[in-house]
């Protein structure tokens, strides 16, 4: 199978094994988005799993269908032909998926969107690095804040190119994520993430010339205007990095 869509195929039997076996599968719903050759697919079904798998290109949709006539006959597997960043979702337990690199950001916002119980997810090394920094710390950016806010993260382990076919140019990372309620409460969803994307649209500005600068384009201008006549100054005058999940959330519950 040749890879479309940005995908990069595992062939690596001991990585796919150490990926299948981060969280038990047996008995749940599993979802696994771009299964791209089915080598993930094969191992979680080998464990007990009920896989509903979404891939885009339809000649892997065609060829996957021929490898897995049996499973999907049983039951046991659900094939979709979807693009996962728009489709809808089917519930489940679980998620397991080497997802493409383009579409990593808005396929693991829309699955924060769901409940489930845990999830085990392949992304491009610096993305994954990028998802578990710290809040307060200069690497952290808007994906660290947006799935940390929803989310508890662990990060497992790496993998190099050679695990793939083709080889991509940059390593891989597998991440664990916790989806959970936010640790501090948030009166708007949507608001609160209009602050998280405006205030890093300009990270190396000062919180107040961000939100200035957002004023009647990602946010209302009238509600700036409550808001920086509200905030203390200590968060005013930092940059976004400096900020901790507390500090977005005090800023977008003002009303």
């Amino acid at each position: 199978m040749r890879a479309q869509h940005d995908q990069h195929f595992l062939i690596d039997p001991n990585a796919v094994n150490r990926i299948a076996d981060i969280t038990e599968v047996q008995g749940k719903k599993v979802l696994e988005i771009g299964p791209g050759n089915g080598a993930l697919t094969r191992a979680l079904l080998d464990r007990g799993a009920f896989v509903h798998a979404i891939e885009l290109d339809a000649r892997l949709v065609e060829q996957l269908s021929e490898d897995f006539s049996r499973e999907i006959a049983s039951g046991q597997l659900v094939l979709q032909h979807g693009d996962a960043t728009r489709c809808e979702y089917p519930p489940f337990d679980v998620t397991v998926s080497n997802l493409p690199y383009s579409a990593s950001s808005k396929i693991t916002f829309r699955l924060l969107e769901h409940t489930f119980e845990v999830g085990v997810l392949m992304y491009q090394a610096e993305f994954a690095d990028r998802m578990v920094a710290k809040a307060g710390t200069k690497d952290c950016g808007r994906l660290s804040i947006m799935v940390q806010t929803y989310a508890a993260v662990q990060h497992c382990f790496r993998l190099p190119p050679q695990c793939f076919s083709p080889k991509p140019q940059v390593h891989s990372a597998v991440v664990k994520i916790f989806p959970r309620e936010p640790i501090f409460y948030i009166n708007d969803r949507r608001l609160y993430a209009n602050v998280v994307r405006a205030l890093f649209s300009h990270r190396r500005k000062t919180v107040r010339n961000c939100l200035k600068g957002s004023a009647g384009t990602m946010l209302g201008a009238e509600w700036v205007k409550r808001v920086l006549s509200t905030l203390p100054e200590e968060i005013l005058a930092s940059r976004p990095e400096a900020l901790y999940l507390e500090d977005f959330a005090t800023i977008a519950n003002i009303p």
